[in-house]
């Protein structure tokens, strides 16, 4: 037995003292090679110096709205001086309360973390981390989110190297512009806009709060699949804040008292409506800038479009469809449920409901069916109850439904006698008689609530998606900018856009540029033209060609001016025949209307195919004196830097940058835009006779604007397709309808009955901007008195006497055949005139 001693107890202590101490400095060792090893292998904090993170392309309109944005991760770099206090300091609380005071790590917080997280693993809670801002920056620029030692090790490491590389504002600028907020936010600049609808400096402390709060989890802290849990959240970020000094126990609590309310952008009906032009809008950018630099580049993009003329050119268009539509039957039901207890849920479950419907249509079942009307069951969003947790606007479309309340009404057998049942080529079924006529019980169909004349509610009317499709296009003629494009009905349904990619046959709509080439061949706009039948050798496929007027009547002698205002189809041929084809076709390419117009004289009608946009920057040319100026989406394109990388109008000169103006300076001379494709004599000319064609002729549904307006329709054979391009001195539009797969629209359904309607409606919002005002005459035209009937010289007063225009020198005889004298207008002085009414139109054509 060993006897205890002092000795032999310190020799023992010392002894293994010293194994432990032996083992605790190998242990050391091992830690500080494996420490090096890592270090050796770190990724280069140079990276963080030159960052240039993905930023979100932005897409503006031309009065400054935000249309559309390109991004992968929707990222708006903000640097830290413009940073609202509460919000850094929302973050600091939440995240990293000791930032400005440790090195990269914080070494209370791992203590508090560990100690937390015994009792966390006991209760199965979530555990606590104690990464500092510093880290999660080098975590999320330089190194992998995968859960292991060795990359919490590195991105220890890595927090201390940045720390002595960088400044504190920097590195705050770093995390802040690239955390993840949800929603594909990158950054709190975009989360504020996402979240809503804010910039930074708009954000409320409440809005701040969220912010640091949902970044902790933004699937945990969903404020619309969790709104409880996400506000707690949110003012738990208060209380730390209020600990922190940061805000005082007061501002905590009423932040705190405020409800959470986000916002769902791009949604409602003008951004609907921008749809197809934002699509033009982004491939035009893939194709020249490519897809990095578009969806990662941060351009800055404004654009031509007029939101409010857009909105306009969407409802004028789905209008004059579905009056068309309309005028041609009903298809039938969408289809059938079960009408019996349950109708609510089988309705909400319904798959086959069309997307982008009119916001005030709404789906319906068919619950029965009386003598005089129907009775049907929709779905309708309950009353707001005034939730204090959250108020939602809009939901992500992978988001929960908001629950619908059932609701009834009826279809008055009035509503239901449109409906009668489709047929092809345009023709419809018999006359409804009885609701049964129509509907059966359970058909699910689309409905819109009616009000009577005092605006109350007054039952509701049968509606349906129309099947026939078309484009409307409004553009500046003057610099080529495109104010609205509405490229079909619904950019959801088909992103096909008729307004840039239909190829159709544009019918008479072609006319004025043979007329363009006839008055630069030896004609005025009274030469006489045969209208009589007439027959001409049809070409290789057609043994004879044989064309007709709409109204299959013929006129004899008419006016060159008359053939084009009431659209003469046989005068137009017989005009082409003696003119010869060579010159129609030079101007149809001329104008950018064709690439290459094969001469036969079937072209004349407006035979070969073209694209809206196409005709209507031809009709810009005619406006603007004759200069052609290529249309244009984009105004102005800059890069994350700020510098122009693309601008329209390059028209720059030194001239225009002064300080201050002052009447001493001289106006600098504006070079003109465009390429000179006829003189602008020759283009006043037609721009003349076709406002004669809204006075007296095809182009009349302008006339109740009552202002200077022209215009011209066209239609092709059978029907098939329907055109109308009217323009005011400072805004061309056209419009355009038919069939994706070319069929009949039916009997009648001509320019001037499917497209001038669109386009009168356009304009009827559009020219509230725009003063009243003639079109410009230009120097070196003549303006005479004419009978507009016979050409011949006439006095100004007399019944039927317009001014026409002429070339210098091609003026008719100035004596009157009663002796008196007439007069003559050089450019410049007056423009139009009045007459009689055609009482024969020779058909609306």
């Amino acid at each position: 037995m060993k006897i205890f001693t002092w000795r032999n107890f310190f020799r023992t202590a010392i002894w293994g003292g010293g194994t432990l101490l032996a083992v605790g400095l190998l242990g050391l060792i091992v830690l500080l090679v494996y420490l090096g090893r890592l270090s050796q292998d770190l990724p280069s904090i140079d990276e963080l110096a030159e960052y240039e993170p993905p930023i979100t392309s932005r897409v503006h309109a031309g009065d400054g709205r935000l249309i559309a944005e390109f991004a992968r991760e929707r990222r708006v770099f903000v640097p830290i001086e413009r940073l609202q206090p509460d919000l850094t300091n929302a973050f600091l609380a939440a995240e990293d309360a000791n930032f400005y005071e440790h090195g990269g790590l914080d070494f209370v917080g791992i203590v508090r973390a560990t100690i937390n997280n015994v009792g966390n693993v006991i209760r199965d809670d979530r555990l606590e981390g104690a990464s500092t801002i510093t880290q999660q920056v080098a975590k999320n620029f330089l190194l992998s989110s995968e859960q292991r030692l060795e990359r919490k090790l590195r991105e220890m490491l890595l927090a201390r190297r940045i720390e002595r590389a960088f400044e504190k504002d920097e590195i705050l600028e770093l995390y802040l512009n690239e955390i993840y907020f949800g929603r594909r936010s990158y950054g709190v600049a975009a989360a504020a806009m996402n979240y809503f609808g804010k910039s930074l400096d708009e954000l409320t402390l409440s809005e701040s709060a969220f912010l640091a709060a949902v970044v902790n989890g933004p699937a945990r802290f969903h404020p619309i699949r969790h709104p409880e849990r996400t506000l707690n959240r949110r003012n738990w970020v208060l209380s730390r804040m209020a600990a922190e000094g940061f805000i005082t126990q007061e501002e905590a609590e009423a932040a705190a008292d405020e409800p959470l309310r986000v916002i769902e952008r791009f949604q409602g009906e003008e951004y609907l409506a921008a749809e197809y032009f934002v699509e033009e809008v982004r491939r035009q950018l893939f194709d020249t800038y490519g897809e990095e630099q578009l969806y990662n580049g941060g351009l800055s993009i404004r654009t031509t479009l007029d939101t409010r003329l857009q909105l306009a050119a969407r409802t004028a268009l789905r209008n004059g469809l579905e009056a068309y539509d309309r005028r041609h039957g009903y298809r039938g039901p969408l289809g059938e449920i079960e009408a019996g207890e349950g109708w609510p849920e089988r309705l909400a479950a319904f798959e086959d409901m069309p997307s982008d419907v009119d916001a005030e249509w709404l789906p319906a079942v068919v619950l029965a069916v009386n003598a005089q009307d129907v009775r049907i069951g929709y779905l309708i969003a309950p009353e707001d109850e005034g939730s204090e947790v959250i108020d939602i606007e809009r939901q992500d479309e992978d988001e929960e439904e908001i629950e619908l309340d059932p609701a009834e009404g009826q279809i008055a057998l009035s509503e239901l006698e449109w409906a009668r049942q489709a047929l092809e080529d345009g023709l419809m079924g018999p006359v409804i008689n009885t609701p049964a006529d129509v509907l059966s019980v359970g058909d699910v169909i689309l409905v819109e609530s009616l009000t009577d004349e005092a605006g109350e509610p007054d039952g509701f009317g049968l509606r349906q998606v129309p099947a026939i499709n078309g484009a409307l296009l409004a553009l500046d003629p003057h610099t080529g900018r495109v104010l609205a494009m509405a490229g079909g009905y619904s950019f959801q349904q088909s992103q096909f856009n008729r307004a840039t990619q239909a190829r159709r046959q544009p019918g008479s709509s072609f006319k004025p540029f043979v007329y363009a080439a006839a008055l630069d061949n030896g004609y005025t706009p009274v030469s006489m033209i045969l209208d009589a039948p007439f027959v001409a050798s049809g070409g290789p496929d057609l043994r004879f060609y044989r064309p007709q007027n709409y109204s299959e009547r013929f006129y004899g002698m008419s006016t060159l001016r008359l053939g084009l205002e009431l659209s003469r189809n046989v005068m137009t041929v017989r005009l082409a025949q003696e003119m010869g084809m060579e010159p129609i076709a030079e101007y149809g390419e001329r104008f950018g209307i064709y690439d290459d117009l094969e001469p036969v004289l079937a072209m004349s009608l407006g035979a070969g195919e073209t694209t809206l946009w196409r005709l209507v920057t031809a009709y810009g040319a005619l406006v603007n004196g004759g200069a052609r100026i290529e249309p244009t989406i984009l105004d102005r394109v800059q890069d994350r830097q700020g510098e122009s990388i693309y601008v329209h109008d390059p028209r720059a000169s030194e001239a225009y940058d002064v300080e201050e103006w002052s009447p001493a300076l001289i106006e600098p001379e504006v070079p003109d835009l465009g390429e000179a494709v006829i003189s602008p004599v020759t283009a006043y000319q037609i721009v003349h006779i076709l406002e004669g064609a809204v006075q007296r002729g095809t182009g009349n549904a302008l006339r109740s604007l009552g202002r200077p307006l022209a215009g011209k329709t066209g239609t092709t054979n059978d029907f098939r397709d329907a055109w109308f391009v009217g323009f005011g001195p400072d805004i061309v539009v056209g419009a355009y309808v038919g069939f994706d797969t070319p069929q009949e629209m039916g009997s009648g359904e001509a320019g001037g009955r499917v497209a001038a309607p669109i386009v009168r409606d356009f304009l009827e919002v559009a020219l509230e901007n725009y003063p009243v005002a003639p079109f410009r005459v230009p120097e070196g035209v003549s303006l005479v008195p004419i009978d507009s009937r016979s050409g011949e010289p006439s006095v100004l007063g007399r019944p039927g006497t317009i001014l026409e225009a002429f070339q210098p020198g091609s003026e008719p005889s100035q004596s009157g055949d009663d002796g008196e004298t007439g007069l003559t207008f050089t450019g410049g002085s007056v423009s139009g005139g009045d007459g009689d009414e055609d009482e024969d139109l020779g058909g609306i054509y």
